[in-house]
């Protein structure tokens, strides 16, 4: 067989051919013999096989040098070639696979950490242990005869040292462990089973409360929802027990202290207390329940539950509304505070652009207004007064209070120092002293940021609107 080969010629090494009865010096003198000897070689099927796979292989590699060259060249990274099994290699034994998928499937799921939890990850073994200890320990007074069974009025040690929740939240407990069936015992399994298995010990105080006194069909609390635990503090509270006898002003103290709690923390303003809203903004709060259950006297608690802060918003709602229909309407709020406000601030009010009353009658202000609006005015400081007397005096909604906007309101309270034969104090020295006591971070107006930032933003509204209280701390 008879085989071509292109390309430079090829230099053959005689020793290479190991013929042991021809000696290499001979080969090299006979050139005939040498090529006889070599076609005779080529001829060969064995040899054959070899140069063609040899061939096959140099072009292979001098294919994949010019592909990788021009990629080079374009600026890409060059893929891996593929590789062409050399003739060494046919014969070599094949690696063994690594079978990832059935190594994972071979993996224990004891192994795999859980990572979700229904409610929430659960407390610590030793905590629980501690928990579960001291349940038992309290409901195991009650004896086996007994069913170790509590009843309602021995409830409230276990609300308030086991859930650290205050006492007037046992009976809300209470019904929601027996699923609001009326109950008069508790058994242990089941608080147990309520307070640890659904991890309501690990929970922060304002999750708990949000948790007791929502509807569960809702994700957010209504006004409804702090009727039982205000009603269960009027039924316990020694500060609140001459009101027993009088369930219309129960009602009334219930009701003011809900409107107060929203002002507070439903910033939204859409009557619905969110659980955001209530870790945000309910510190105050949760610190004030906890303090109305220590202390005997519930005035000192000012800013929620203090009954006489109460009593005066609802004597003053009472005389303002001369014609008894519990709506008051704007000649009669000029009135609040023997005339301390100006007509301006009172019309503005009336607008609703502050906030929109809840009365169904036009142009009338019913009690949960007056109770927001009184709020507002008593407690300037609180960042939704702030928000509140900042939407009265922008007149232009821009959300800043520019020199014009000071100006308009404080008008009428220099004409009304001018009546009362006081000395005036003119606009632009009273401009200069307004902006030093609010110190804004621009010069030409004021921002809700600037207010918040200044302890001296309730006498900075009451130059504007309040005369009594401007004439009290004027300082000149």
């Amino acid at each position: 067989m008879k085989m071509e080969v292109d390309g430079n010629e090829a230099v053959l090494d005689l020793d290479l051919l190991e013929l042991p009865e021809v000696p290499a010096s001979a080969l090299k003198s006979n050139a005939a013999l040498l090529e006889s000897l070599f076609d005779q070689w080529l001829s060969l099927p064995e040899s054959n096989r070899l140069i063609t796979t040899l061939l096959n292989e140099a072009k292979l590699k001098n294919e994949t040098l010019n592909n990788l060259s021009n990629l080079s060249s374009k600026g890409l990274p060059p893929l891996s070639p593929k590789c062409t099994p050399s003739p060494t290699s046919l014969n070599r034994p094949a690696t063994p696979r690594i079978d990832l998928c059935n190594n994972m499937k071979a993996a224990s799921d004891d192994n795999i950490r859980q990572f979700y939890f229904e409610h929430g990850r659960p407390a610590p073994q030793e905590m629980i242990e501690e928990c579960r200890f001291k349940i038992y320990e309290l409901f195991n007074d009650y004896g086996e005869e007994a069913g170790h069974l509590m009843h309602m009025k021995e409830f409230k040690f276990v609300t308030k040292e086991v859930c650290d929740l205050p006492s007037f939240f046992s009976k809300v407990l209470f019904r929601k462990i027996n699923n609001n069936e009326n109950h008069a015992y508790l058994t242990k399994d089941a608080f147990y089973d309520y307070w640890i298995n659904k991890n309501l010990m690990t929970c922060d105080k304002a999750t708990k409360i949000y948790t007791l006194l929502k509807k569960p069909e809702l994700d957010y609390l209504t006004h409804d929802d702090f009727n039982p635990v205000l009603y269960e503090l009027l039924e316990t509270h020694p500060g609140l027990e001459f009101l027993k006898n009088t369930p219309d002003f129960q009602e009334r103290y219930a009701e003011t202290v809900i409107y107060k709690i929203f002002y507070y923390v439903n910033r939204s303003g859409n009557g619905r207390i969110t659980l955001r809203e209530l870790k945000r903004y309910g510190k105050t709060l949760i610190d004030a329940m906890d303090q109305v259950d220590e202390e005997d006297d519930i005035n000192r608690v000012l800013r929620f539950f203090s009954y006489e802060q109460f009593y005066s918003t609802y004597c003053q709602f009472w005389e303002l509304d001369s014609d008894n229909n519990f709506l008051i309407e704007k000649e009669s709020l000029i009135r609040y505070g023997n005339h301390a406000l100006t007509y301006r601030i009172v019309d503005r009010i009336f607008t609703e652009i502050p906030r929109k009353f809840t009365s169904k009658v036009e142009g009338r202000m019913s009690y949960e207004d007056f109770v927001y609006f009184v709020t507002a005015e008593e407690d300037k400081l609180a960042e939704p007064s702030l928000e509140y007397w900042l939407k009265c005096i922008d007149l232009d909604g821009d959300e800043v209070l520019t020199r014009h906007e000071l100006q308009f309101f404080y008008e009428e309270q220099l004409h009304r120092m001018e009546c009362l034969g006081l000395e005036p104090i003119y606009f632009e020295d009273i401009l200069c002293m307004m902006f030093d006591m609010i110190n804004p971070k621009n010069e030409g107006y004021i921002t809700l940021r600037d207010l918040k930032g200044s302890k001296s933003s309730g006498h900075f509204f009451n130059t504007l609107f309040n005369l009594t209280k401007f004439l009290k701390v004027k300082v000149f």
